[in-house]
């Protein structure tokens, strides 16, 4: 079950979380937190949906089929954050990957003022795997003066594992680092490719969710997950005026 924003141009959001579940022979159960107006280029505004209403979808689904883990990217407010809270501590055996979308590439807040301290005490504590790139993870611990500390710190609140991308670094690889218990466990170093991209975190997120959720632990979810990100980045598109979009079905590509 994915809790995610819905994204027209299908670059990031509810869809890159459909298209990469399906990626890893997996059913995507969406629950949609916020509508959004944007292109490749930038987000124009948001309107998150009542948390009454993201309940009612999740509910209506978790009462009929069974879900595997949990995949929560865009919330929108600080009372959807409370609403997931809530439905989460009803099911505290399934695994739970939280993206934690603050702002659109271009930096437009995508939440109220509430949402970082929400994220921070209701879904940190419950998550299994946080995927936060370098803004983010500094955004979660502004007190923190180096990314290991910020890493450091989310764990303190109760994540079992930090996965603090390197895409925003200036850097010539992009190094993702992995945290677990109160230090660092692995490193990753993926060749930087030459676009900017739209829905790669949100990629990312979903294939550790689907990995995790056909039975793999967490620490291999992660490293396979960001094989299969970095591929479809590479095959990536470029269908607007804006930033690359990743091609997550390019297994399906004969030269694949």
């Amino acid at each position: 079950m994915t809790f995610a924003g819905h994204d027209p141009t299908g670059g990031a959001g509810i869809q890159a979380d459909i298209e990469t579940l399906a990626s890893h022979d997996c059913h995507a159960a969406a629950v949609i937190t916020a509508l959004t107006v944007q292109d490749t280029q930038d987000v124009a505004r948001f309107t998150a949906l009542e948390a009454e209403a993201v309940t009612a979808q999740a509910e209506a689904v978790l009462a009929d089929m069974p879900v595997c883990a949990f995949k929560i990217g865009m919330l929108g407010s600080a009372a959807n954050a409370r609403a997931i809270h809530n439905i989460l501590q009803q099911y505290p055996d399934i695994p739970l990957v939280l993206d934690p979308v603050l702002a659109s590439g271009s930096g437009t807040r995508l939440g109220d003022p509430q949402l970082l301290d929400a994220i921070s005490t209701l879904l940190l504590p419950r998550a299994t795997v946080v995927t936060p790139n370098s803004p983010e993870a500094r955004a979660l611990a502004p007190q923190a003066k180096t990314l290991d500390e910020c890493a450091v710190s989310l764990l303190a609140e109760g994540a079992e594992f930090v996965l603090i991308t390197g895409t925003h670094e200036d850097a010539p690889h992009v190094v993702n680092s992995l945290y677990q218990g109160d230090q660092l466990l692995e490193t990753f170093t993926w060749e930087r490719l030459p676009h900017s991209y739209h829905g790669s975190g949100c990629t990312l997120a979903a294939s550790i969710t689907a990995m995790m959720a056909r039975g793999l632990d967490p620490f291999h979810a992660i490293s396979e997950a960001q094989e299969f990100t970095w591929n479809a980045l590479q095959a990536g598109y470029r269908p607007g005026k804006g930033q690359h979009l990743p091609d997550r079905m390019f297994w399906t590509k004969a030269d694949a």
